[in-house]
């Protein structure tokens, strides 16, 4: 299983980026996707995910409102659409899934990161 992320940059405060991780899962639509990041010295911090059954989203504190999470299942993609950026932002972002019930414990896969860095 790969997971392959995609779409980080370097921009400035106010601006989007939409992240993509595409999946190497025959199953992929009967795992929940998520996104995390991990900011230099600090601990990884969930972002956002979805739910492979009900497609509810789910949102880390920091993000919401923000930030929208979306997939294709037709083309093993998951999305993470990123607007009005801040510094804090600024982090490497994980994709990552889990098969059976969303909890923010135990993903069973984890992908190499997309750098987003977010000038001020």
């Amino acid at each position: 299983v790969q997971l392959q992320a995609s779409g980080g940059g370097l921009v400035q405060a106010g601006e989007s980026l939409r992240l993509s991780c595409a999946a190497s899962i025959d199953t992929f639509s009967s795992y929940n996707m998520a996104w995390w990041r991990q900011a230099p010295g600090m601990n990884r911090e969930f972002v956002a995910a979805i739910n492979w059954r009900t497609g509810l989203e789910y949102y880390g504190d920091a993000v919401k409102g923000r930030f929208a999470i979306s997939r294709d299942n037709t083309k093993n993609t998951v999305f993470l659409q990123m607007n009005s950026l801040k510094p804090d932002d600024t982090a490497v972002y994980y994709c990552a899934a889990k098969s059976g019930s969303w909890t923010r414990n135990n993903m069973d896969y984890w992908g190499k990161g997309t750098q987003v860095t977010v000038s001020s």
